[in-house]
């Protein structure tokens, strides 16, 4: 998997740290340790890891801030591993630039698990216009085009547009800025018209997964929630009322087609 490619290990619990450290090192990445959020951003720099895990209760600054800061820096796929399990923690990992959240006691099997499918993501969206060669767009954050053709088919309904080769969407012509998982699960649920998604059938979807069984956690169900509340506010979408993304209640989401 790793292909001699670095990773980063921030953690300042020892034994976490070196059993981090041992799953990616038998997963064939060159492991970086550090035991803080400052010396894990200077490691970052000077690394450029592939993947980074990362604690949120250490020393100095905390998980969510060396992730923000981070985020400035790299576009390492980045995993918070922590104890911490309430719903707000999880959103404040999310929005401070984490891909995947995975709690504490962990095993190291669901930990590669996750890279893994991590790594079969693509890394960054581009502008269409980058794409068709134009010097005039501008990137943002969050994954490679897996196809630059221009031919490729847009999804659009009502004012919403996603084109998921090129990895671009739009609502009433205006660029939406989103993360890796949040355009997986918008396309996801644009290509399913009508069908109801569960929350695990999103889970999957955005890890590459799709037939992975039983290994979606209460925990990830309850960031693909926190995904879903992310992307109607950047949509401007209600949950009462909404024009796109409609709750099924007990089931999970799906788009409204009237």
């Amino acid at each position: 998997m790793g292909e001699g490619r670095a990773a980063v290990v921030i953690e300042d619990d020892a034994d976490i740290r070196g059993l981090i450290g041992e799953v990616l090192t038998q997963a064939g990445f060159l492991v970086h340790t550090a035991a803080n959020g400052l010396e894990g951003i200077e490691a970052v720099r000077e690394a450029q890891p592939v993947v980074t895990t990362l604690d949120v209760s250490m020393p100095g600054i905390d998980g969510f801030e060396t992730a923000r800061r981070i985020r400035t820096i790299s576009e390492t796929y980045l995993v918070m591993v922590t104890a911490r399990t309430e719903e707000i923690e999880v959103l404040q990992g999310l929005q401070s630039g984490a891909d995947d959240y995975l709690t504490k006691p962990f095993r190291p099997r669901e930990l590669r698990a996750r890279i893994e499918a991590m790594l079969r993501r693509p890394r960054a969206f581009a502008d269409p216009l980058d794409a068709l060669g134009s010097s005039s767009g501008s990137a943002s954050r969050a994954a490679e085009p897996a196809s630059t053709s221009p031919g490729e088919p847009w999804l659009d309904l009502r004012g919403l547009r996603v084109q998921p080769a090129m990895r671009v969407a739009e609502a009433d012509g205006a660029r939406l800025d989103l993360t890796r998982s949040e355009f997986d699960i918008l396309a996801e649920l644009l290509g399913a018209g009508p069908r109801v998604l569960t929350k695990t059938d999103l889970a999957l979807a955005v890890r590459g997964d799709r037939y992975a069984g039983d290994w979606v956690s209460e925990h990830d169900e309850r960031a693909i929630e926190v995904h879903i509340a992310n992307l109607r506010k950047k949509l401007g979408d209600s949950p009462s009322a909404p024009r796109w993304i409609e709750t099924v209640r007990g089931v999970g989401y799906r788009i409204r087609m009237d």
